[in-house]
């Protein structure tokens, strides 16, 4: 199985950004260890502050990949492009945050992707990633 987890603004500051909201974990040492766990997913991990890198990536894995995690920060809430993208691919694609956007500004309440996405998972930390895997993984195997 091949997963590509992206990534969007922001999120390469994990663990060192607002600790209280995403924990002092860095998203890379967490994704190892999530690469560990899942020796046979094949995952590549993509991490972009620019909306039309993300785009580019979701187009360029989006037919050749099992599944798409994405996080994109703060693009979630109002980028069609990125919508748009992940409507224009085979890849079911999973939106996950690690705080619960829902319990945070209003603003954050609103999603543009998730109508392009299988599902979405919010609030778990840097689980939230694990538990897409896992949903991407029933998903294959129930076909």
């Amino acid at each position: 199985m091949k997963i590509s987890i992206i990534n969007g603004p922001n999120l390469n500051l994990i663990g060192k950004r607002e600790p209280e909201i995403y924990g002092n974990e860095s998203l890379n040492s967490y994704l190892q260890l999530l690469a560990a766990a899942y020796p046979d997913v094949c995952f590549t991990i993509f991490q972009s502050n620019v909306e039309g890198e993300i785009v580019n990536e979701i187009q360029r894995v989006g037919f050749d990949c099992d599944g798409i995690v994405i996080n994109a920060g703060a693009y979630t809430h109002y980028s069609l492009a990125i919508a748009d993208a992940l409507r224009s691919v085979v890849a079911p694609a999973v939106e996950v945050h690690i705080s619960n956007v829902h319990a945070r500004e209003e603003a954050r309440h609103h999603s543009e992707l998730a109508p392009a996405c299988v599902g979405v998972i919010a609030g778990f930390g840097l689980d939230s990633y694990r538990l897409a895997v896992e949903a991407l993984d029933a998903m294959q195997k129930n076909g």
